[in-house]
């Protein structure tokens, strides 16, 4: 899965906010049952299925209408949950501390793959140390990135 388009994004972002949820961010790739939309949403006393469920439907009808996707998909939408994903340059200053991975798309010197506790983030760049050394990514080469949840 891989972040979606900003013009995916820019249909489903207005329809997320008008219903009183935050877009956390959205993924589009081959998922286990084939090619997924998946869109997280949040709010300040957390989400429940029926929320996703509100969501899910009114997105289903906009995207038909706007019909971005030009190939069959299946909608998820969710909680961000424990593994939260990290999308923008503010999702990752808020998680300065915590062990996160990250993909990136064309990577450093050939790796693509880093785990690691987040260290800061600065103009664009978020600084991960891996086994000692720090690395600065780039948050706009970010393929895909998440928090490694830990249980309460």
């Amino acid at each position: 899965m891989q972040r979606a388009s900003t013009q995916v994004v820019s249909v489903i972002e207005p329809v997320v906010s008008g219903l009183g949820y935050e877009l956390v961010g959205a993924e589009f790739g081959q998922a286990e049952n084939g090619m997924t939309l998946r869109v997280y949403i949040d709010k300040p006393e957390g989400i429940v299925m029926e929320d996703c469920a509100t969501v899910s439907r009114q997105l289903d009808a906009v995207l038909d209408v706007e019909d971005t996707i030009k190939s069959a998909y299946l909608l998820e939408v969710s909680s961000p949950g424990i593994d939260r994903p990290l999308f923008t340059e503010a999702h990752f200053a808020a998680q300065i501390g915590e062990e996160v991975k990250v993909r990136l798309a064309d990577g450093i010197g050939g790796r693509r793959n880093f785990k690691g506790q987040l260290v800061g983030v600065e103009d664009g760049v978020a600084t991960v140390e891996v086994d000692g050394t720090d690395y600065e990514l780039s948050i706009a080469d970010v393929e895909q990135a998440h928090v490694k949840g830990r249980l309460p």
